[in-house]
């Protein structure tokens, strides 16, 4: 009687489940099979025409938005603890930010010319199931973004409520966190309150928050002006501040410097492994380059000019070292201002939350449910997976990341090591060993026959060249914590992002020539602007009577067999 109860219950649950998994199941194009239920959904396919409503200008206001944050004043005031002057550390961000460009339209090209992600897109290079790791990596860098964001835009609502109750004070408001901690309790509260209010924000679909940075275009750039020109006043000119002097000189002069350059690189090294997110939404491939080439270097020097001259003027302000915190310097504004300086306050306060919203939907929701979204296609979303990404963010604690500027640029140059193998791969695979081929329907076909299968689904090409660009610097990274290394392993360190990119590059090419891979092309040949049907199932071919781009092999290559 018990082993009858047992096996009738154990099919019962099973059917449960399936019921569950299927009723939370997103949907799906038909007549999809079990492998490609998990490699497509709707917002991992080509966006379809009528969603390609990012013009040149969108992304302008795209950058522009996305560079008015207060992450970016942090890391050019961080140039300046380090030992900087003032014009060296901006010589750096423009440095930075250009060559972030370049890479930025690298891999943004590949989205616009085919209308597909960055989980789509390193499929080609890593295999349809290599793809995962790379994409996972992508998906926790975000969602730990997230979490910065959302606690440092935490300290904007902590400002805009001080700005009204002067009550609202962390050194008074009975605290339950530990001190080494790195927050309060009413800092945390004010953390909690920003995250819950950006939760809507996520709900909107990608091809429409672009309205969202129009208007942060807009009034986040006046706020950061105001606080410029109020700092500038309160220092009583420009004359003290343009005239201190750097701390360093010699050869530790040279490698500050070259670190401050790294440092803008590393602060833009997942952006541009998943550019593709955004421009695939561009109207032609030409939107998303001149756009974001010039718009990049400009915005961001920009702000980090403001940034920079603010940090620069705590000095002659307060004394003391430079504030390399902003809102640090709000704070202080409210302590030693009356009742009308504590409403400016609010109001650049108010205006950097909305900097921080804006920032954490376009660089951190979006590509984090882009990515999760790759990995459980059949019950996550874009959506879905933004979500997840807020609640990851919440429990991470970001604020241990805030402690203080070493440790928060150590840890950006320490996954930028991860992210330029990425991109090294990437692009060489897209530029230099296809020449702009995809064949876009394969890389949602997981059959044997498909060119992007490689080895069961991985290839171990692209894994070989991402490993030897960690590994150049492995050492240098441990001397960067507090191991002592040899000095060569520091300077190759220093490079960190030229180094992992460049070596994963050259090394993937490398052996792309001595083994030649399927679905190459011997001459540049893009052909996004050829694909008419964005269906995936292996059977739209014959029931369309159309297909997708006809398979050409590559000059040393052969046939892997495709059906067309």
């Amino acid at each position: 009687m018990e082993n009858t109860t047992f096996t009738t219950e154990a099919p019962r649950r099973r059917n449960a489940f399936k019921r569950f998994a299927d009723k939370i199941a997103v949907e799906q194009e038909p007549g999809l099979t079990t492998a490609q239920l998990m490699l497509t959904n709707h917002d991992l396919k080509p966006v379809e025409p009528e969603r390609r409503q990012w013009g040149p200008w969108n992304f302008v206001g795209f950058w522009i938005a996305d560079s008015f944050n207060i992450n970016t004043w942090m890391i050019s005031g961080t140039m300046i603890v380090g030992g900087l002057s003032w014009w060296q550390s901006w010589i750096c961000v423009w440095l930075g930010y250009a060559i972030s460009g370049f890479f930025i339209c690298l891999t943004g090209r590949i989205g616009a010319q085919y209308h597909i992600g960055f989980p789509v897109v390193a499929r080609s290079s890593f295999g349809i199931w290599g793809s995962l790791w790379p994409v996972f990596n992508r998906a926790v860098m975000a969602c730990i973004w997230y979490g910065v964001q959302s606690y440092i835009g935490g300290r904007c609502v902590y400002i805009m409520i001080r700005a009204i109750w002067l009550s609202w004070d962390r050194n008074t408001i009975p605290n339950t966190f530990p001190e080494n901690s790195g927050t309060t309790t009413a800092d945390y509260a004010s953390f909690f309150i920003f995250w819950l209010c950006s939760l809507p924000a996520i709900w909107f679909p990608v091809h429409k928050i672009r309205h969202l940075f129009t208007v942060k275009s807009y009034v986040v750039p006046v706020a950061g002006i105001a606080f410029l020109v109020w700092a500038v006043v309160r220092a009583k000119g420009l004359g003290d501040i343009v005239r201190q002097p750097a701390r360093l000189e010699g050869s530790e002069l040279a490698w500050e410097f070259v670190k401050g350059v790294m440092s803008s690189i590393a602060n833009f090294a997942t952006l541009i492994v998943n550019d593709p997110d955004f421009s695939r939404f561009a109207g032609k491939p030409k939107d998303a380059l001149w756009s974001q080439l010039f718009t990049i270097p400009i915005g961001f020097a920009v702000t980090s000019f403001i940034g920079i001259i603010v940090s620069s003027s705590s000095t002659v302000i307060y004394g003391g070292p430079p504030i390399w915190d902003p809102l640090e310097l709000l704070e202080k504004f409210i302590d030693d201002s009356g009742s009308g300086g504590r409403f400016g306050v609010f109001v650049i306060a108010t205006a950097f939350a909305l900097a921080q919203l804006g920032t954490n939907i376009a660089a951190n929701s979006v590509s984090a449910g882009t990515d999760l979204t790759a990995l459980l296609p059949r019950w996550l979303d874009i959506r879905r997976g933004g979500y997840i990404a807020a609640a990851v963010g919440l429990a991470m604690c970001p604020y241990t990341l805030l402690t203080d500027s070493n440790q928060f640029t150590t840890y950006l140059s320490a996954y930028s090591v991860f992210l330029s193998s990425i991109a090294g791969v990437m692009i060489s695979d897209y530029y230099f060993v296809r020449r702009g081929y995809l064949d876009v329907k394969e890389l949602y076909d997981a059959r044997p026959t498909s060119p992007y299968r490689f080895t069961y689904g991985f290839h171990w090409r692209a894994y070989a060249a991402y490993i030897a660009g960690i590994l150049i610097n492995v050492v240098g990274f441990a001397g960067a914590v507090g191991t002592e290394v040899p000095i060569g392993a520091t300077y190759v360190y220093n490079v960190n992002f030229f180094g992992g990119f460049g070596v994963s590059a050259f090394v993937y090419w490398g052996l792309c020539k001595l083994s030649p891979i399927p679905a190459c092309s011997d001459k540049w040949m893009e052909v996004g602007d050829e694909i008419d049907d964005l269906r995936v199932a292996y059977d739209a071919d014959n029931a369309s009577g159309t297909g997708s781009q006809e398979y050409v092999p590559g000059k040393g290559e052969k046939d892997v067999g495709r059906v067309v």
